[in-house]
């Protein structure tokens, strides 16, 4: 058996419709995000994952280095297809390689000044979508988790796509 196969030691706890409904809810709102990040990318010249890649060059942890194999690991990508994304992204002048100091055979990946454009302006549309946008995904994950103690209206939210003066109430 698989290890997400294993049953979970809190016998107690039953599923019901509600936390599936839960559950679903936060893929919705996770793949609502997703797209309009997929779509934002791809209007900004990019395909997502290099959007992804500059991002995750740009927003490494402090003491990481941006190589391939850390960069794959952020995106979550092999090792083969991280090489690809950068070549495509050297080759629009996004990105560039060099050499790390005292280890020459380690190559570093440094966003160029067009990549770090591109890069702000997709950030700043993002941050702004979160702003929106968020707190339906905040109050999805905390039905989910069970930590706000309400289960009701799971799928609050769903028909306000056009609804751009309608703040949802997220309760803290």
């Amino acid at each position: 058996m698989t290890t997400w196969m294993k049953p979970t030691s809190d016998k107690s706890k039953t599923q019901d419709a509600s936390d599936y409904e839960s559950l679903a809810e936060v893929r919705y709102q996770l793949r609502r995000f997703l797209h309009f990040s997929e779509r934002a990318a791809r209007e900004a010249g990019l395909e997502p994952q290099q959007h992804q890649l500059l991002l995750a060059v740009k927003g490494l942890p402090a003491g990481a280095r941006p190589r391939v194999a850390e960069l794959a690991e952020r995106l979550q990508i092999k090792h083969h297809s991280a090489v690809e994304l950068i070549n495509r992204l050297a080759s629009a002048g996004c990105v560039k390689r060099h050499r790390a100091g005292a280890d020459r055979r380690e190559v570093l990946i440094a966003l160029t000044p067009k990549g770090e454009r591109i890069l702000r302006a997709l950030s700043d549309h993002h941050r702004a979508e979160l702003r929106k946008r968020g707190p339906l995904l905040i109050e999805a994950l905390r039905r989910a988790m069970g930590t706000n103690g309400s289960r009701r209206n799971p799928g609050a939210g769903r028909n306000e796509k056009n609804s751009n003066n309608r703040r949802p109430r997220v309760e803290s």
